[in-house]
């Protein structure tokens, strides 16, 4: 079957030119950057869905992130818009949760759509305003899509270890109608990140090629899995290697990992991509570990010293930050960066 076109290719040729350029930048946190509002139950259903109004909603919304895109656009905008000055080469929308089940705990399922497209479309404005501000370096919109909160592969309960909380049928519709929305809102490229359970991440893929093939078109796409602590495997029980090995038939064009841990103990597994995957490898770390309280303690030096490193030994094609990253983050990782080549992709598996 021939390779299906790119949607845009407008904006697709301008990111995979960069990529043979340069390490690109990836944004930080969006989640530590919304939690420095403090926002309150109010804050969270902004004017639109205030208490009373003729869009409020049944139950309690703090908490609710993806929500903020539709109740207070601005901040989101604002986020995008610090991570970009920072020197982001690419920010991702607000869609971490935007699924029907991941919304579900809120009563908001019938919001996935507009959620996603609306998040896209707030990242969109935002990249093109400062790619419009800096025209030699272009700035892309990713598509976040989520893992959901529930796991395909293993049992929440403890006592019954053959129980599903969803299943992969369920995850592709709840994929596909997220999908479409940042496809429709103008994403560049779509990332599912934060992959605790492959069989999940395979929905999502599955998802995709389904609404690739329905436009006529595909967009690039990316995978981010977690290590879920020093195991060094992910949830369901995958090394890097094996991660890479499950999902490669996509043809991601780039490949990393994200969340769970810092940057330094990151490292082992990062060089293991590195060396098997024919894609480009990304990594966006948490801020070091949680402290005691939930902080995250890494600074922004200690953090892109250690980032530098990854590059200086030719492991990276893109960068940025998870948990508890903030701009100043994303700004020291931008610096450090600076004038380091992109690792060099290899041509098969057999040549890695």
């Amino acid at each position: 079957m021939p390779t299906l076109p790119w949607l845009d290719p407008d904006r697709t040729t301008p990111l995979l030119e960069a990529l043979d350029q340069r390490i690109l930048v990836l944004d930080g946190a969006m989640g530590t950057m919304i939690q420095a509002h403090a926002l309150d139950e109010a804050g969270y259903r902004g004017e639109r869905f205030a208490e009373g109004g003729d869009e409020a909603l049944a139950l309690e919304q703090k908490g609710n992130n993806d929500l903020l895109t539709l109740s207070q656009p601005a901040l989101i905008r604002d986020v995008h818009r610090a991570y970009l000055e920072a020197g982001a080469d690419l920010v991702e929308t607000n869609t971490f949760n935007s699924t029907a089940l991941s919304q579900a705990d809120y009563g908001t399922q019938a919001l996935v759509g507009e959620l996603n497209r609306e998040a896209a479309r707030l990242a969109r404005e935002a990249c093109d305003a400062a790619t419009a501000a800096t025209p030699g370096k272009p700035r892309f919109v990713v598509g976040v899509i989520g893992p959901t909160s529930r796991t395909a592969s293993i049992s929440p309960d403890v006592n019954n270890p053959g129980f599903r909380a969803t299943s992969f049928e369920e995850l592709v519709d709840n994929y596909s109608e997220a999908v479409a929305g940042l496809v429709d809102g103008g994403s560049d490229l779509l990332m599912v990140e934060t992959v605790f359970d492959t069989l999940n991440a395979k929905a999502a893929l599955f998802a995709l090629a389904q609404e690739f093939e329905r436009r006529g078109g595909r967009l690039p796409v990316a995978v981010s899995g977690t290590i879920t602590d020093r195991s060094g495997r992910t949830l369901s029980g995958q090394t890097a290697e094996a991660f890479w090995y499950s999902v490669a038939h996509a043809q991601p064009l780039f490949i990393g990992l994200n969340c769970a841990l810092g940057a330094k103990d990151l490292r082992a597994h990062v060089d293991v991509l590195s060396h098997v995957a024919t894609a480009h490898i990304s990594c966006h770390p948490n801020a070091g570990l949680p402290n005691a309280f939930g902080g995250y303690d890494e600074t922004p030096e200690q953090m892109a010293g250690t980032l530098r490193q990854f590059a200086e030994a030719g492991l990276l094609n893109l960068v940025g930050g998870c948990c508890g990253t903030t701009p100043e983050h994303i700004r020291a990782i931008a610096g450090a960066m600076d004038g380091l080549p992109p690792r060099a992709i290899p041509q098969t598996e057999a040549a890695a």
